[in-house]
């Protein structure tokens, strides 16, 4: 049975990448991205994202403890399929004596000479290497979603990887962000694959106050958002708690904010 748009329990993740971004612009201690995360739980955020980049263009290594220690809901953290960052991942976010919490890895493709995330991971053409990936951070007690293209064969093979791990697929939504014509169909496709195949199925990339409502009316699939840049960026002018709280009113009550 397809969930109407009413009736599910949506969830925010907050990612804060670019308040990095701004203190690593002069290499100073602030803005700090653990009191954003702080700030954005106080407003209602039910995840905080980061992503720890090979290039460590904002996020920095030190960070992450400082996240795990200090979020009080969960931390999402994106990661490349790469050595270095499955040894930190393990390290800083596996299973903790005394914490019940279990923090998330979300595995991305990533090119040193992009300016952001520009597409899914492949998880059909480097099958072996995700799945390797992902037993190593199952075995950790991580959970583990793939950031996918909404495609068939990419959502296939994500749900194939359910049993070593992988729970959750967010599809990318780039292309509807950038109105490509036709996308909002292919991520409702997407979506009810996903979830016919037992995944939780979060969406992320490029969402603002102005593309969303359609996003949460029309797939009502998705459970989970992860928005950054936009929330940030708004924050210049709103504030932070503001900027959070207005897309909480329309993830949780679709066609009205109150």
């Amino acid at each position: 049975m397809t969930p109407s748009s009413s009736t599910v329990l949506r969830r925010l993740g907050v990612n804060i990448d670019h308040v990095a971004t701004l203190r690593q612009a002069r290499r100073e201690r602030y803005p700090d991205p653990v009191a954003a995360a702080m700030a954005a739980e106080l407003a209602g955020a039910d995840q905080v994202t980061c992503h720890l980049r090979g290039d460590r263009r904002h996020i920095q290594d030190a960070d992450l403890p400082r996240l795990r220690d200090g979020v009080q809901t969960l931390l999402n953290v994106e990661l490349a399929c790469t050595e270095e960052m499955v040894q930190i991942a393990r390290r800083e976010l596996g299973r903790r004596q005394g914490d019940p919490r279990t923090h998330r890895v979300t595995l991305v493709a990533e090119r040193p000479d992009e300016i952001t995330t520009e597409g899914g991971l492949d998880v059909v053409a480097n099958g072996p290497l995700v799945r390797a990936t992902v037993e190593r951070l199952g075995a950790a007690g991580i959970a583990v979603s793939l950031f996918i293209d909404p495609d068939d064969a990419q959502v296939d093979a994500a749900a194939g990887l359910r049993g070593l791990g992988v729970d959750m697929v967010e599809l990318n939504t780039a292309r509807y962000a950038e109105r490509h014509r036709g996308e909002l169909l292919r991520l409702q496709h997407a979506a009810r694959r996903a979830a016919a195949a037992g995944l939780e199925v979060a969406a992320g990339h490029g969402l603002t106050h102005h593309n969303l409502p359609a996003m949460v009316a029309q797939v009502p699939e998705v459970v989970e958002y992860n928005i950054g840049h936009s929330i940030i960026a708004r924050a210049v002018f709103t504030g932070l708690d503001t900027a959070v709280r207005d897309l909480l009113a329309i993830i949780r009550h679709p066609g009205g904010r109150g």
